[in-house]
């Protein structure tokens, strides 16, 4: 069974619609999958960048895309009321379920529709309390555990060189997006082009 590390902030529209995409993409294959969230911020911050939201004709293109592929895939996506939004509180109620930084699918899914289903405020108090009640929770989402659980997960990443969300990780390769997904899957099936062009590709040198 092969086994996969999914980095995710429930942030990031692109993570929803690749957690729902994942079993398709990996069907047939005996895999185990550990969700893991981290906080993208400073995933980003590491690299000084700024996000899609932090340039706004990107962020208005990001938007824009998000809910195309959202109805082109059949998965439905709704920009929440307001965005981006500060992820911690979700983060932290997420691993609140955990007692190793790893949560379960069932977790991940609940709190991913909780922003990308109905376009609501993501962080309105009455909707986190319903919210909560629907998880199974091992700890409060602000004891110190659970932060550091956050903290390790993020610097965990960032040691892998993980600079954005999703990424799904495999061994020593990172596949990064939704459309990354494919390229997993031929990893997974032995697709021979990893013997030689994953390295290789990476190779050129830089002309700046």
């Amino acid at each position: 069974m092969k086994q996969l590390d999914f980095y995710l902030d429930f942030v990031s529209p692109y993570a929803w619609l690749a957690f729902e995409r994942l079993p398709e993409a990996l069907q047939g294959l005996s895999y185990h999958v550990r969700y893991r969230p981290v906080l993208l911020g400073a995933l980003f911050k590491q690299h000084a960048n700024p996000g899609p939201a932090g340039i706004p004709p990107k962020r208005d293109w990001t938007y824009r895309q998000v809910c195309w592929l959202g109805h082109h895939l059949g998965v439905g996506l709704q920009m929440p009321a307001r965005h981006p939004f500060p992820p911690l509180p979700l983060l932290r109620l997420a691993l609140a379920t955990s007692e190793d930084g790893c949560i379960n699918r069932h977790t991940a899914g609940e709190i991913l529709r909780h922003v990308w289903q109905g376009g609501h405020e993501a962080l309105d108090p009455a909707r986190l309390q319903t919210l909560r009640a629907g998880l199974r929770l091992r700890h409060e989402p602000e004891d110190e555990a659970v932060k550091a659980m956050l903290r390790r997960n993020t610097d965990q990443a960032q040691a892998r060189g993980v600079f954005g969300v999703p990424t799904v990780a495999f061994d020593d390769k990172l596949f990064w997006g939704l459309d990354g997904l494919p390229m997993l899957r031929a990893c997974l099936d032995g697709d021979t082009w990893f013997d030689t062009e994953w390295v290789r590709s990476a190779e050129v040198p830089s002309g700046l």
